[in-house]
């Protein structure tokens, strides 16, 4: 067992102290006690124990080190900071007990070659006797590895080291990651290894940074030159020639998948070398593209240089993911069309898509279906309906065993069908639900319902695989299922992901949970990790190293009731899971934090060391309040900047005076001077460069503003208000937008999306099409990145020609200038959701045979407008016939469509129930949600009293279409398995009262609700009404759902205490409106104010300039500091 937190933390702390500082050498004079205490905490919670003292003695080959029986232990080099770090992270027994105190052990020294030895001796011995020396080792051979000093000549010594570092390659600090300035390029190979399998767990940045450095390395030793400027060069070699073909086949083979990271200039200088690498097998193996996209630009390079002779037909196969950005308008041989189909099988971009329907239309008129099926791979979704249905179940097994297919929901019931017959709710066996792998979304509910399903739990892997796609009514189904062969707690043990999270509070109250030992490693969704954070606490046994995703329940309350002893463990649960912390909870985690160690020290933060500030995870960091930030000591800059350079700031509020409280110390340890700021010096600002206003980017020196406007265009977040001015500086900087190249685009283009003028200014070329493509598949879409690609898309030459030959229309000159767009089956493929811009004109002139082959595409725009859906719905007519005529496949290719019908139609309509959720996200408006729920109930014979919580969930937002009479017949305690669905929808107000009326009846008056319950019933808490919204606990309002406050009328927020307002937190009251702030007091407004900028009442409130504009707080303290003194004075006088 683990000693109590507060001696961990103590003995860690004095460790840290022991090794951190100036006495000890290690590689790099840094060793990484923080990923070493993690490694070994990592083996403390797998259950290993720690390691005997024989097979220390073994592994350290330490004489000194006596056998188990000897009561004392002299330390060797080593071992000495072994049994340290072992000491700080467990309980020891008595043969540990006379390791000399850490003070004594500052003077000592030790020769990193003892580490080959000690890996050697570990090499065969089991995980269970060595895992808290392996994670001892790891960060210490990486030190070892990267090390200028360290030159390790034996390359036997050397392959040891890096196997012995592959536990810490998840965990190294990236802030702190040094490469070697010189390697053989034998050892330049190996760390490239290395380097490639850390590819995942480095950030974009990280990622250029490999480029230039094996460009460096291989400059150094093929050509006797440096690449680093003047200025940052420590080499006495001259600078490399610009056209320096570095890039050879070996250094392409070493990148592998950081290719995508190179710049046009080394493709450029290396078309040989570079082509010989991709006309092996090599490229494809290296780079695959799930993970990753690369540029257009760079990729059209590759292509344009080893791609483009007569032998492409033998180099097909070779393509890889440069695949996605082939282009050709010949018409290819049935074999080449076959190989290169099986090249884009990975590709989701729209260009590629495009070629993928024309080679599988190519491929389909020259053979029999049967024969290629196979070959179609993953683009076998492309083919009709009909020419899916014929395909053999024997031959669609295969095709899904290797491929996974994006299945539309029409072909997914049509293929259910198919191979379970025409019988709807009939019964199956779970290895026939199993065979169905991804078509299984396509089951009718009332199928799973029915399964015997013990043996799916024991096929863990597939089921996983399965209920992964299916939709909340089916999970439930499966879940209803599985609950009647299997006891609540065994169920629970069983489940994981969607299934698990899918399981009702209702249930999960039931389930007999009396430690997270029974449930370990599950991840839980928010309501349910509210009540068992709950329940924990209430048996006291909320241990927080065993929480893990459970962390997401733990309230304020508890934060603030933790123990002491107590948060050192809650420190390291965070440390190790920041990822489910709330910007709410990460506050009140800090503040449990600040006030632990100011407890420890008055004066924590201002006396604070390197190693101490290293301990504090970053996530707990930044969430100080900003005076405690801005007093942090110079003498810490080096390790505050470390943590900036890879800190997450999405858990800061937007608001939050911390984040310029933040920039202004960063600045202040880099000299706080713009125009000396170096380009070393803006890589350790790291996403606090993504807070600087264009003001303060303007005095950095030209070279240095260029690198970080490069950076800053990787942003995920930049400050609304800095948007303006930050796409005018990038404009005087780069100049006019339209004369980019490319290259330059792909480089800047997300922060010209910040301005949607300048967006719609760019030029339509193809260039920005394909750029544009590649942002839209990696930032967030807005409607006017929508709006240019329409644009781009539709006014093309070859489209415009098209346009001309269509509609016989023309200028005179040739150009088609005024003539309007005609929708093809290609044009519509590329548009996807940008559909939703053409115009009723436009859509009159579509075929009815481009509408029968893309309606599919057109029911997945959830928002046309009354005119589009009035001219696509006579279309639906022109193809299908009359609403009477309409089948339930129709119905269901029509999805979003079908909102132009009347709603007389709309009742006429097969709707399926098993459709509803995903055309629950339609613009349907309250009459039309009516009468599709009149529809479903007609044509699948079913009635409010007969709605289970299957049911309830399949039915969506169509379950607002009930009247109140017909809510009042549902029944509760299916009501109570379904409130998690249900909660997910919006209703119209009436509606939701009802809704507020049942969960009263189901889980009591609404002061009692307690936070699970709140959040499992999300929005129908905007159906209380004034008087119960007021008597909920403040300590609820956090887990409100975020899309619930917006719903509450305003007089129902005004009616709420300053505390219920200022618990909300900073992302609930982000949500208000303008029109609910309106009806708030003054005092409710600062309430507000104070939760969205994430400092309570109890703190010191921030000046208005310093919240919005960004400027240095600074001001304010000074302000309070001189104020002080004459409040003092003036209560002294009130009290004479």
């Amino acid at each position: 067992m683990a000693p109590r937190g507060g001696t961990i933390f103590l003995l860690l702390l004095l460790a840290c102290q022991a090794f951190g500082n100036k006495g000890v050498e290690t590689p790099g004079n840094k060793p990484d006690l923080k990923m070493m205490k993690k490694l070994m905490w990592k083996c403390q919670e797998q259950g290993y124990q720690p390691p005997l003292a024989s097979v220390m003695k073994t592994v350290f080959n330490s004489s000194d080190l006596p056998a188990e029986d000897q009561r004392s232990v002299q330390p060797n080099d080593l071992l000495s900071l072994f049994l340290a770090m072992l000491r700080a992270v467990c309980k020891m027994g008595d043969f540990l007990a006379r390791t000399p105190p850490a003070d004594k052990m500052q003077n000592m020294k030790w020769n990193i070659s003892q580490l080959p030895s000690i890996i050697e001796h570990m090499r065969n011995r089991s995980e269970d006797s060595v895992c808290f020396m392996r994670a001892f080792v790891a960060p210490l051979s990486w030190e070892a590895l990267t090390t200028p000093e360290e030159n390790i000549t034996d390359m036997d010594d050397y392959e040891k080291l890096m196997l012995a570092t592959k536990p810490a390659l998840q965990d190294i600090s990236l802030g702190r990651m040094r490469l070697p300035k010189h390697l053989a390029l034998l050892k330049v190979a190996r760390m490239m290894k290395l380097l490639r399998q850390m590819h995942k767990v480095l950030p974009n940045s990280r990622k250029g940074n490999v480029v230039k450095w094996l460009k460096q390395q291989m400059a150094q030793n093929n050509f006797s030159c440096t690449t680093e400027p003047k200025s940052d060069s420590e080499s006495m070699l001259p600078r490399c020639n610009s056209s320096m073909s570095w890039l050879s086949a070996d250094a392409a083979t070493m990148l592998g998948p950081y290719l995508f990271n190179l710049r046009p200039d080394d493709v450029e200088s290396s078309k040989e070398q570079l082509c010989e690498f991709f006309r092996t097998h090599s490229f494809p193996r290296a780079v695959r593209m799930r993970s990753m996209m690369m540029k257009p630009s760079l990729a059209k390079r590759f292509l344009q240089k080893c791609f483009s002779g007569e032998d492409f037909e033998q180099r097909v196969e070779k393509l890889g993911s440069l695949a996605c950005y082939y282009e050709t308008d010949s018409e290819l041989a049935p074999e080449l069309s076959r190989k290169l189909l099986s090249q884009l099988d990975e590709c989701n971009n729209p260009q590629s898509k495009k070629l993928k329907r024309r080679l599988v239309r190519s491929m389909v008129s020259k053979h029999n279906l049967t024969q290629i099926a196979r070959d179609l791979g993953s683009s076998i979704y492309l083919l009709p309906l009909e020419n899916v249905s014929a395909i053999s179940w024997s031959e669609l097994k295969k095709i899904q065993q290797n491929t996974s297919v994006q299945w539309t929901l029409a072909q997914m019931h049509a293929l259910v069908k198919k191979r379970l017959g025409d019988e709807r709710c009939k019964q199956v066996t779970s290895e026939e639900v199993m065979d169905l792998k991804s078509l299984a979304r396509g089951l009718p509910s009332c199928v799973l319902k029915k399964v015997k399903a013990m043996r799916m739990l024991m096929e863990k892997r597939e089921l996983r695989n399965i209920t992964k796609r299916m939709r909340r009514g089916q999970l439930k189904a499966v879940l209803q299922g599985l609950a009647k062969d299997v006891k609540p707690l065994e169920l629970v043990q069983k489940l994981d992901d969607d299934l698990l999270c899918s399981m009702s509070l209702n249930y999960l109250t039931k389930v007999n949970i009396t430690s997270l030992d029974q449930v370990n490693n599950k991840t839980w969704c928010p309501a349910q990790a509210l009540h068992l954070a709950r329940k924990m606490k209430n048996l006291r046994r909320l241990h927080f190293r065993k929480l893990r995703s459970v962390l997401r329940g733990v309230t304020c309350r508890m934060y603030e009731e933790v123990s002491d002893e107590d948060v050192p463990d809650m420190v390291q649960a965070i440390e190790e899971n920041p990822q489910w912390l709330s910007k709410g909870q990460a506050r009140c985690a800090a503040e449990a934090l600040l006030r632990y160690l100011e407890k420890q020290r008055p004066d924590y933060f201002e006396t604070i060391t390197d190693q101490e500030l290293d301990e504090i995870p970053t996530v707990l960091l930044i969430n100080q309040p900003p005076w405690k930030l801005r007093d942090l000591p110079d003498a810490v800059c080096s390790t505050f900047l470390d943590k900036m350079e890879n800190a997450n700031l999405t858990c800061l509020p937007p608001l939050s005076p911390s984040r310029p409280a933040l920039v202004q110390r960063a600045l202040l340890c880099l000299g706080d001077n713009f125009s000396k700021m170096t380009l070393k010096d803006v890589p350790k600002l790291g996403p606090l460069l993504c807070e600087l206003q264009a003001s303060q980017l303007r005095l950095l020196a030209p070279d240095v503003l260029i690198s970080s406007l490069m950076a800053v265009a990787s942003c995920e977040y930049i400050p609304p208000e800095h948007s303006a001015d930050l796409v005018k500086l990038v404009s005087q900087t780069f100049g006019d937008p339209s004369a980019w190249s490319p290259e330059l685009m792909e480089d800047l283009g997300p922060l010209l999306l910040l301005d949607d003028d300048y967006t719609a200014a760019l030029p339509n070329k193809p260039s920005v099409k394909a750029v544009l493509f590649f942002l839209k598949l990696r930032k967030k879409v807005t409607m006017m990145l929508e709006r240019k690609l329409f644009d781009l898309i539709t006014s093309s030459p070859d489209v415009e020609q098209k346009m001309r030959a269509a509609t016989g229309v023309s200028n005179g000159d040739g150009s088609a200038k005024n003539t309007p767009n005609v929708p093809t089956v290609e044009l519509i493929e590329q548009l996807g959701k940008g559909n939703v811009f053409w115009s009723k004109k436009e859509l009159e002139l579509m075929s009815p045979e481009t509408f029968n082959v893309m309606v599919e595409t057109f029911g997945n725009v959830p928002d046309f407008n009354g005119d589009q859906l009035a001219e696509l719905q006579k279309k639906a007519v022109q193809v299908f016939g009359p609403v009477e005529h309409m089948t339930e496949s129709v119905v269901t290719q029509l999805g979003c469509v079908s909102q132009g019908f009347s709603e007389s139609e709309l009742e006429k309509l097969p709707f399926l129930l098993d459709n509803l959720e995903e055309i629950g996200r339609c613009g349907w408006n309250e009459s039309q949600v009516t009468s599709v729920w009149k529809a479903v109930a007609n044509h699948n014979g079913l009635s409010a009293q007969q709605l289970g919580s299957v049911e309830m969930a399949e039915l969506d937002r169509f379950i607002c279409g009930l009247t109140s009479s017909e809510l009042r017949q549902l029944d509760l305690d299916h009501f109570k398995d379904a409130v998690d669905a249900v909660g997910g929808v919006c209703c119209s107000r009436p509606v939701t009262q009802e809704l507020r009326t049942l969960a009263v009846s189901a889980f009591g008056d609404p002061s009692s609700w307690d936070e699970a319950q709140v959040s499992a019933l999300g929005n129908i808490i905007a159906g209380l009404d004034t008087s119960q919204l007021a008597s909920l606990s403040p300590s609820v309002f956090p887990v409100i759902r975020k899309s619930c406050i917006p719903l509450l009328p305003p007089e129902n927020l005004a009616s709420l205490s300053v505390t219920q307002l200022e618990a909300l937190g900073p992302e609930r009251a982000a949500r208000v409106t303008w029109e609910q702030r309106a009806a708030l007091r003054d005092d409710q407004q600062a309430a507000l104010m104070r939760a969205r900028t994430g400092l309570r009442s109890q703190t010191a409130d921030p000046s208005p300039q310093s919240v919005y504009s960004g400027a240095p707080l600074l001001s304010v303290q000074g302000i309070l500091t001189f104020m002080k003194p004459i409040l003092v004075l003036l209560a002294g006088l009130l009290l004479l």
